[in-house]
């Protein structure tokens, strides 16, 4: 959360008179002393016991007076926290914003995202400068994951969300035939873009294809759900040379998938989903676009590009422009590529190709 200058101060740094930088060092510190007191708990326990002294705090987290006390006053500064001087020890509360977005365990809250992007920034990120310099990723960001199964369970948790947010719009966009069909989901783990579809179409078969460890999750869900005879997952790897396993599909799912790879990795991914398709099914490509076009935001866009980097040195991927995605579906003897925008995400746009019909 950003400090609240004066207008003097302000308008130092926009002026060129302070250097802006600084900002930036204090906020990300902000952002990392918070990441701190999540971990820690200071959020819930306030949330839960209402505003504390320092003292019944640190008894209550197990952390030392002193220490937690220089924390707190940081959290003051970045409107993390709120200080109360009204009694004979200051008392500590949370302000409105953490206490709507930073509660663990609320429906949707923010404690997860805030939580995964903590760990990738500061951990993941620590050979990035290698990374620029070589054009090769110097991380394994899915490897890296695996060895952190608290942050994996978050990057889980929000692609789950995401696919319940946007569901109900991709169910609607996305033609599925009538009758019998089937629908392949490439790298759709945790299997709610699937299960969706299987609802609104009840004589849809799905296949969903990732690698094992996405895939558990997904199989929770799908049992939870009671649509274990009708969705199957299925373990393949994206960059193996086997080709995708199963009968041919009326539909395929490559939902936030191609940002991932390189240009000329996903132009071989879209030639053999193109040859695991029946003639005349739709392709439908979701992703964060590197040109949202009007309808994006200031925040959203910068988060896109932010998050090209992340792609970049973790997988070798980045966010690309609609009309290389295009492209790469042409190529694959793709036709009717077209693009729709999203009204539940505008920084994300829907893909739409269709294989030839027979003859």
């Amino acid at each position: 959360m950003p400090l609240n200058l004066p207008d003097r101060e302000q308008s130092a740094y926009q002026e060129g008179r302070a250097p802006a930088a600084h900002l930036d060092l204090l906020h990300t510190a902000g952002f990392r002393a918070a990441g701190a007191a999540q971990r820690l708990g200071v959020f819930d326990a306030l949330a839960e016991g209402g505003p504390q002294p320092a003292k019944d705090l640190a008894a209550r987290l197990a952390c030392d007076q002193r220490a937690l006390t220089i924390l707190l006053r940081v959290l003051v500064d970045f409107g993390y926290l709120a200080e109360s001087t009204d009694h004979a020890d200051p008392v500590w509360d949370n302000t409105p914003a953490s206490a709507a977005f930073l509660r663990s365990g609320t429906p949707d809250t923010y404690a997860v995202v805030f939580s995964f992007w903590q760990r990738v920034l500061f951990e993941h990120w620590d050979r990035l400068e290698e990374t620029v310099r070589r054009g090769e990723p110097s991380a394994d960001f899915y490897r890296w994951l695996e060895e952190h199964p608290e942050t994996l369970r978050e990057f889980q948790t929000m692609l789950t969300r995401q696919s319940r947010m946007l569901a109900p719009e991709m169910t609607e966009l996305v033609p599925v035939p009538a009758g019998p069909s089937r629908l392949l989901d490439v790298g759709g783990g945790h299997a709610g873009y699937s299960m969706a579809f299987c609802r609104r179409h009840p004589e849809l078969r799905a296949t969903v294809l990732d690698l094992a460890g996405a895939l558990a999750t997904g199989a929770q869900a799908i049992d939870a759900a009671g649509l274990t005879d009708r969705i199957t997952p299925s373990e393949w790897d994206i960059l193996s040379p086997e080709p995708i396993p199963g009968p041919r599909a009326d539909v395929v799912l490559l939902f936030n998938i191609v940002h991932g790879y390189r240009p000329e990795q996903n132009a071989e991914l879209l030639r053999r989903v193109v040859a695991a398709t029946a003639p005349g099914a739709t392709v439908a490509v979701l992703e964060p676009v590197d040109d949202p076009g009007p309808a994006g935001s200031v925040s959203g866009d910068a988060f896109v590009k932010l998050f090209s980097l992340n792609l970049l040195h973790g997988q070798g991927g980045q966010a690309y422009p609609y009309q290389e995605i295009a492209g790469w579906l042409r190529a694959a003897g793709l036709v009717d590529v077209r693009r729709l925008a999203l009204t539940a995400s505008p920084n994300d746009c829907l893909i739409l190709a269709t294989r030839p019909p027979a003859g």
